[in-house]
């Protein structure tokens, strides 16, 4: 528990309003998205509305040697906000003001508690999106997706957040503020601090300001589905889109088990008996390219034994999305625990993947679902469980093991958008080796020397 006098010198930094002491107020920022991962309840939370804040905190913090974990809306999913030392959560939600939109140089600024749905309301006018969009786009936050390095159902055709920085404002561990980066196109100067600062999972530093890049909406659209009696057929169609030369805005997979549970949740009329689905959307700025990638996205489907139905409405659109983002409630719905996680290996791959993912279901008994950004190679295989009963939590940690241990001998990785936080730390050595943690390690402590940001998080602490 913290001194009282440092809950006072917080007061007086933020005000008192801007400071939760209360148990139910900690115990809701306990915890994040994650399932199977500790839960610690912090000894304060801090809501600062300034940059200028920031730094005081910091100050403070690491003069009394105090923890201090950055939290955006706490969606992420691998355990990336717990206060593992208790000491501080600082929540951004009090810092959510759009600074500055400027069509002109196709920018925004934003300070790190903007919700991403919210800004893309606010461009909307100006005919612009901000593409990266994580399944949770309707809650979370420019700052967490930043340092989560978020993707998301358009990560195919239009990259990833690490794609949309173009600079930032970040409070250091010393205290310091430093800005780099900002509207121009083309930036070479000193090292590229945003790509090193987006994805590390507030390790580094305090995100406390984001200069965005926007770009025209797309004018037209088509969405199809394609309806696959094998998996197989499903991921031969997906490399088939691919290799026609055509990158759709988004390439979504759900596999048996989680279209019946959709189904189940949202009565829209999915085809239960299929045994994967593809969710595909063809955009642009011109029609005429639009049906001709569409045509080409149909051609290969049906050549791979898929039934194809396109979405002649909106609203049919509308539903088939709705579909797709509802796969992780639905599925949740099942058990008290849901396990997700986020397995990617290269596209040529995603076949095997998902075929090793259903195998490993199976040899250990449980309830795996799997879905996700087929076009990217990045799936979500679920496990459905019972925290309460000891064997099949048991049986569900060895078949996490092989899923990963799948993907790595695929030729891919531990995380496509999910992050490391606390949930994958273990796996880390297996694909960076020795040299690789020792690495990290050297970054982090060259940065922040006494663990004071989100420690126990992403980086393993160095073995004396």
């Amino acid at each position: 528990m913290l001194d009282k006098t440092v809950i006072e010198q917080l007061e007086a930094l933020v005000g008192k309003e801007n400071v939760l002491t209360g148990k139910v107020d900690l115990v809701a920022y306990s915890y994040d998205a994650t399932a199977d991962v500790p839960r610690q309840v912090p000894d304060v939370v801090v809501l600062p509305t300034s940059a200028e804040m920031v730094q005081d905190i910091v100050r403070l913090a690491r003069r009394h040697k105090i923890a201090i974990y950055p939290r955006g809306a706490g969606t992420n999913l691998s355990g990336g906000t717990v206060p593992l030392k208790k000491g501080i959560v600082l929540s951004f939600q009090k810092m959510n003001k759009i600074l500055e939109i400027d069509a002109a140089n196709l920018t925004a600024v934003v300070q790190p508690g903007v919700v991403i749905n919210a800004l893309n309301t606010a461009v909307a006018s100006h005919g612009l999106i901000y593409p990266p969009d994580p399944g949770t786009v309707a809650t979370a936050t420019m700052g967490g997706s930043a340092a989560e390095n978020s993707g998301g159902l358009r990560g195919l055709k239009y990259g990833v957040t690490k794609n949309y920085i173009m600079g930032m404002e970040v409070v250091l561990a010393s205290g310091d503020k430093v800005r780099f980066g900002g509207k121009t196109v083309k930036n070479v100067t000193a090292y590229d601090f945003s790509n090193l600062f987006v994805g590390s999972e507030g390790t580094l530093g305090i995100i406390t300001e984001l200069t965005a890049k926007l770009i025209p909406a797309p004018k037209f659209r088509r969405t199809m589905t394609g309806e696959f009696k094998t998996l197989a057929d499903a991921g031969n169609a997906v490399a088939g889109i691919i290799a026609a030369q055509v990158i759709p805005a988004t390439l979504e997979i759900m596999d048996r088990m989680t279209i019946q549970t959709v189904e189940d949740f949202a009565h829209i009329g999915l085809p239960v008996d299929a045994e994967a689905l593809l969710l595909i959307e063809v955009d642009g700025m011109s029609e005429d390219v639009v049906n001709a990638e569409a045509e080409a996205v149909m051609r290969v489907v049906t050549e791979n034994n898929g039934n194809l139905r396109t979405a002649n409405t909106d609203q049919e659109r509308d539903q088939l999305w709705t579909a797709r983002r509802n796969a992780l409630p639905a599925l949740a719905s099942l058990n008290n625990t849901v396990i997700l996680e986020d397995a990617t290996v290269p596209r040529s791959r995603i076949t095997d993947m998902l075929i090793a993912c259903q195998d490993i279901g199976k040899k250990y008994a449980l309830t795996l679902g799997t879905f996700g950004h087929a076009g990217d190679g990045n799936l979500h295989p679920t496990i459905l469980c019972d925290k309460n009963n000891q064997d099949e939590m048991s049986r569900m940690h060895k078949a996490v093991d092989e899923i990963f241990e799948a993907a790595l001998h695929f030729g891919g990785t531990l995380s496509g958008e999910h992050g490391i936080g606390m949930a994958k730390m273990k796996y880390l050595g297996d694909e960076l080796g020795q040299s690789g943690l020792d690495l990290m390690r050297s970054i982090k402590e060259s940065l922040d020397p006494e663990y004071v940001l989100n420690p126990g998080k992403m980086v393993p602490v160095r073995e004396n």
